[in-house]
């Protein structure tokens, strides 16, 4: 087993033995003919995924890996959601939403998902990872100054290895469940029939904390949530040389907006002036669909993917039936919001001449996003207060169209066994509400002078393209005199992010036993994106700061020997702001006034993250006992000033969770054919504690940490 945290840079050092690996088959595999299966298929299937990862390094940047077994022996297992196993590697912070939010080096979204190498188009922010980490062999978050083929979404890269690398029939049949009512069954299949392989996962989940809880209980009003998820990959080897993939994932979710009792009205409706705000039904449905297909080609000396994709996204948010949020807000929305996505990928490796990989591709998504709104509102008098206590009703739709191109070239220079340099340019064009573009260098090294030291320095030009969520203007004044009024007017369009990035980290290798890794990168950023909560709704909706500057340092330790493994991690950093450029209709004219001329912290910056844990594999009569634990540290987010004065000058109070587990693997037929049950508690010593209050910027309701819970499953696999 292998908990491979902070592998870092060493990971490119591998690419020429990988190249040359496309000529034989790896060690230890059968000969052609000679496979487990009496075919040369699986072994043609090997060289040609060594050859699509060679596509697609990570050199010069800042990797961090998890296998499988890592993945199976944490707190959760194969059970445990995206967010859980991206909180246990560096640098990354918690925020809401469930599976939602996480900051990569205090940077709000801006992330990444990959696929075999493939992006998979990005959904609306909040709406959490596309796919769940059953269906990764193994997953890769890498941040830093990155190689000239990752674009448009550059605070970290989640790269995701498919569990489709198989021709033998094998698979996994799950139940878990326990606290806030938890049910989640599962499945995974694998098989091939000769030169045909599948792979195929699916989930439900139901419980009553799909959101985090806005109150210190510990159980939320109002939280149900049904989630259904489902993934499959189909691959046809076509001839020594080239296959054919497709894979293609769904989520639909159900998710009441959680209730905060005890709040007194502000509003009339209809002579009514008294609503229990316990008693509030705020729903939203959401679902996301994507599929790709793609073609791959390895030769002798050039190997190019080409995969063309499509996703659709939707979001239907209905306020309270009975019209509770016109007495609170005096304001309620129905939302629809709906996206759709396609467009095609294409990457190539070329082995040139001597000691030089030459690299190239290109990019292409167009986007449709449609947003409906059926808005109920009061009339105001001239001082500002209700002139009525019966509502108008004001429609708004909206419609954008974007196009995102992208090209990149660069060149990886193997200057000896011990220095590689990469550089490369990419172009990147974003036609939508705005026509912007950007030409952005890159360039990174990567030295290697003794076995067991790394050392990675880089640099890199991002240019990040604004979500097409909630695109505004024009609609503002539709509102005037009434509770559903903007403090300002002003709605400048939202801007493409650029950015420069420098990133320095070591690694070394210590007995072959711990690994002792140390990182840190220093950012300036323009039209720094940022994104505000949309009412109680799950969705958010983008804005601009026009200049940004972050920094920080990430250490990480990694112990492995024998039956014990162990690491932990610790970034310190903080990101700020000033001057909203874009949708300042969000805010009041006093902080407007305030950000122009400071900076400001982000809401999402927080100065100290960590993460750490370890697990122990023991062998017993049944077959392997496997304890750990696991712990996530934050120092706190951003809040309001107990001032008054600065926009999210306070800070959160900061705290520690605990997760702890148990898994007992029962031998059956052969390591890969047993049973396994599993005992979880999740934040053990049950630390009440605030992931935000709501007072910062962009920040939505008060969002509490999960509250002790205790869960038990039970796995076959076969």
């Amino acid at each position: 087993m292998r908990f491979l945290l902070l592998a870092s840079s060493a990971i490119s050092l591998a690419l020429p033995s990988l190249a040359a690996a496309q000529e034989a088959p790896p060690a230890g595999a059968p000969d052609a003919g000679e496979d487990a299966r009496g075919n040369a298929i699986v072994v043609t299937a090997r060289r040609l995924d060594l050859a699509r990862d060679a596509i697609d390094p990570s050199l010069g940047a800042n990797v961090t890996a998890l296998d499988r077994e890592a993945l199976d022996i944490q707190p959760g297992g194969a059970d445990r959601a995206m967010k859980g196993v991206l909180l246990q590697t560096p640098g990354i912070a918690q925020d809401s939403d469930g599976d939602g939010d996480i900051h990569i080096r205090n940077e709000h979204g801006n992330v990444q998902y990959r696929l075999d190498g493939i992006t998979v188009p990005n959904s609306f922010a909040g709406f959490g990872a596309p796919v769940d980490p059953r269906v990764a062999e193994s997953i890769e978050v890498i941040t830093g100054a990155l190689p000239a083929q990752y674009g448009l979404r550059t605070a970290g890269i989640v790269s995701l290895k498919t569990r489709a690398q198989g021709f033998d029939f094998d698979g996994d049949l799950g139940l878990y469940g326990g606290g806030n009512n938890t049910l989640q069954p599962s499945f995974t299949l694998r098989d091939g029939v000769g030169r045909f392989n599948y792979f195929v996962s699916g989930s439900y989940l139901t419980n009553d904390q799909g959101i985090s809880n806005p109150t210190a209980s510990r159980k939320a009003i109002h939280d149900r949530t049904k989630q259904y998820r489902g993934f499959a990959y189909l691959s046809d080897v076509l001839d020594d040389h080239s296959r054919i993939s497709a894979f293609g994932g769904t989520s639909v979710g159900d998710f009441q907006i959680p209730n905060t009792p005890g709040l007194t009205p502000t509003f009339a409706f209809n002579g009514r002036t008294t609503f229990d705000s316990a008693e509030l039904d705020q729903n939203q449905k959401q679902q996301t669909h994507f599929g790709v297909l793609a073609y791959q080609f390895s030769g002798e000396t050039i190997d190019f993917q080409v995969a063309p994709f499509v996703r659709y996204a939707r979001a239907h948010y209905t306020p309270d039936p009975d019209d509770g949020q016109l007495l609170f807000n005096g304001v309620d929305t129905e939302l629809t919001q709906a996206s759709t996505a396609y467009g095609v990928q294409a990457d190539s490796a070329w082995k040139g001449w001597d000691g030089h990989t030459v690299r190239f591709g290109g990019f292409w998504q167009h986007d449709k996003t449609r947003t409906d709104s059926l808005n109920r509102v009061f009339a105001l008098d001239p001082s500002g207060s209700q002139a009525s206590d019966v509502p108008i009703t004001i429609p708004v739709l909206q419609r954008a169209l974007g196009n995102t191109y992208s090209a990149y070239l660069q060149d990886e220079w193997k200057l000896s066994d011990a220095l590689t340099i990469n550089y490369g340019l990419r172009y990147d064009l974003f036609d939508g509400i705005v026509r912007e573009h950007q030409w952005s260098p890159r360039a990174s090294i990567v030295f290697h002078p003794v076995d067991g030291f790394t050392l990675h320095a880089g640099y890199a030009r991002n240019f990040t393209p604004p979500p097409q969520e909630l695109i505004t203007g024009g609609t503002l004044a539709a509102f005037a005199g009434t509770t559903g009024a903007a403090p300002t007017l002003t709605a400048d369009p939202v801007r493409a992010e650029r950015q420069h990035s420098f990133d320095i980290g070591v690694q070394q290798v210590i007995g072959g036993r711990l690994t002792l890794g140390l990182d840190a990168y220093y950012k300036l950023a323009r039209n720094l994106l940022d994104e505000e909560h949309f009412g109680s709704t799950l969705i958010q909706s983008p804005f601009n700061y026009d200049k940004a500057k972050g920094w920080g340092v990430e250490f990480s330790a990694n112990y492995e020997h024998g039956p014990v493994e162990a690491y932990v991690n610790v970034a310190r950093g903080q990101q700020k702001a000033r001057r909203v450029v874009s949708n300042q209709f969000f805010f009041e004219p006093d902080e407007l006034a305030y950000i122009d001329r400071h900076y400001i912290f982000t809401d999402h910056s927080q100065k100290w993250t960590a993460s750490g844990g370890g697990a122990l594999t023991l062998h017993d009569g049944l077959g392997k006992l496997q304890p750990s634990i696991d712990f996530i540290y934050g120092s706190g987010l951003r809040a309001a000033d107990p001032a008054g004065i600065v926009p999210n000058g306070g800070t959160q109070k900061g705290y520690v969770q605990v997760n702890a587990g148990i898994m007992q693997v029962i031998g059956g037929g052969g390591e890969d054919k047993n049973w396994s049950v599993r005992l979880d508690v999740t934040n053990l010593f049950d630390k009440h504690y605030l992931i935000h209050d709501g007072s910062g910027v962009g920040a939505g309701q008060p969002e509490y940490g999960p509250r002790r819970a205790v869960f038990a499953g039970v796995r076959k696999s076969f």
